[in-house]
């Protein structure tokens, strides 16, 4: 069995790791207490790749719970749920990172790090072959963004074969609590891109205007939006959980969905989101399905996919009876009737996976991970907001008294900068596929400037680290 470890940082990853925890353990028949009380087979079948066994009977959530300050800890202990984690695997400091990356990163986060990759470790020796891990953060804040991505470097030091992913939560402008957020999610953003190989993004105004204009909720909550996106990784992971499925691990997802090493941000969608009040009066069908989790409306980051093209797709539906011909048929009739919006260039880059165990409360389902070009939008908005207090070295003093040079704000922007730049090249490739006259206008330019930039210490061939680390007083 092919294991991964669950890393959940900072508030926001925490709770979103126990939302998705809650659902995990539902969908596997798995009690409050750890113990099974399931009817189905298949719920044990590949139970041991998110659940290790404990002693009487009970199953233990792989999971690391890290924080800077205590509050998000206590009140997950007393959650529900909050008994099935291992007393362990709680790793807390007591000083928080006052939402700054450079605390998490550098200072507090240094303070924390070995404790973190002890019991890290110790999950890791309990199992017979691991596929990867699984880190849940937020880029807004300073713990999430700043001691996620410290774990995340130094993971991939000391698993260098293993798969790194990574559920983010990107800031927006429309929903900012922090003024600093692009200063942390621009310094995140850049270690993201060196060190992990996959990343599925999600970003707060999208899943607010789910919350507003598609569910239909008068108030949102911070456990509404955490639901959504549970509800999604529970979707992304079901092909990882229950047997017989396509892109069964992480390293399968990552060959089938990253053209180019650096171009490993993902674009979940979800399907159906509906109201409550308009739930009665739809009959879902694959057909459905299969036009909702190609809605803009449907897709967790605020940009619009029409306005890119899809380098390559997957999709897992969820359901009793699902035929898998229908399935395929409805995928290639909307990629026959947009093939506008999929590059030439990369031919069957559409992966579909059905699974007959449906979510709980739900008669079918679909979840949509796409890599797609209109991103660069997210990375654009990110880096305008970045450009505009840069520009006057507005706050850097908060950064630097923590050890922080400020040659380091420039490299990650250029970092950033780099990836729009590969994403709109992928965007503009033309390619002339008829038998008649094959003839590639724009490929050969484009490889020569991926590896004239790998030459100048790109990301193209292997994990390159163009940030310094220092230590705290340095």
């Amino acid at each position: 069995m092919r294991e991964i470890i669950n890393v959940q940082v900072g508030q926001c990853g925490n709770q979103i790791g126990y939302k998705l925890w809650e659902i995990l353990c539902s969908e596997h028949g798995i009690d409050e207490e750890g113990r099974y009380k399931g009817s189905c087979n298949s719920q044990l079948e590949k139970i041991d790749v998110y659940f290790a066994e404990g002693a009487e009977n009970r199953y233990v959530p792989r999971s690391v719970l890290v924080d800077l300050e205590s509050g998000t800890m206590d009140s997950l202990r007393s959650a529900p749920f909050g008994k099935v984690f291992r007393p362990d695997n709680f790793v807390f400091g007591e000083c928080g990172a006052g939402n700054n990356w450079a605390k998490g990163f550098y200072t507090n986060g240094c303070n924390l790090l070995e404790e973190v990759l002890d019991a890290v470790r110790k999950e890791a020796e309990g199992c017979d072959s691991i596929q990867g891990f699984q880190v849940a953060h937020s880029l807004g804040g300073g713990t999430g963004s700043g001691l996620g991505t410290l774990i995340l470097y130094h993971l991939q030091e000391e698993y260098p074969d293993r798969i790194l992913s990574a559920i983010s939560v990107f800031p927006s402008p429309k929903v900012s609590e922090i003024v600093i957020e692009p200063y942390n999610a621009t310094l995140a953003v850049q270690q993201l891109i060196e060190t992990t190989d996959e990343v599925f993004s999600f970003d707060n105004e999208a899943l607010y205007d789910i919350c507003f204009r598609t569910l239909k909720l008068d108030t949102t909550t911070y456990s509404d939006l955490n639901h959504i996106i549970s509800t999604t990784m529970s979707g992304v992971t079901t092909c990882l959980r229950f047997p017989g499925q396509l892109n069964a691990d992480m390293r399968k997802l990552a060959v089938n969905m990253i053209p180019y090493p650096r171009l490993h941000f993902f674009m979940p969608g979800f399907a159906p989101l509906t109201s409550r009040q308009s739930q009665t009066f739809r009959n879902l069908t694959v057909s459905e399905l299969t036009q909702q989790i190609f809605d803009a409306k449907n897709v967790m980051i605020a940009c619009d996919p029409r306005n890119g093209r899809y380098l390559t797709y997957a999709a897992m539906f969820r359901g009793k009876k699902l035929s898998m011909k229908e399935v395929e048929d409805q995928m290639k009739s909307v990629q026959d009737k947009n093939c506008g919006h999929f590059v030439e260039w990369i031919p069957n880059n559409a992966k579909v996976a059905v699974c007959n165990v449906p979510p709980q409360g739900m008669k079918m389902s679909a979840t949509f991970i796409a890599n797609n070009t209109a991103i660069q939008e997210l990375f654009k908005r990110l880096n305008l907001q970045f450009r505009v207090m840069y520009r006057r070295r507005a706050f850097l003093h908060w950064f630097t008294e923590e050890g922080m040079e400020e040659m380091q704000f420039k490299q990650a922007e250029s970092c950033m900068l780099d990836v729009i730049s590969t994403y709109q090249q992928c965007q503009d490739l033309k390619v002339d596929t008829s038998l008649d006259n094959l003839e590639i206008t724009d490929l050969e330019e484009f490889e020569d400037s991926l590896e004239s930039w790998d030459c100048l210490g790109g990301h193209v061939n292997g994990h390159a680290n163009n940030l310094p680390l220092v230590t705290a007083g340095q």
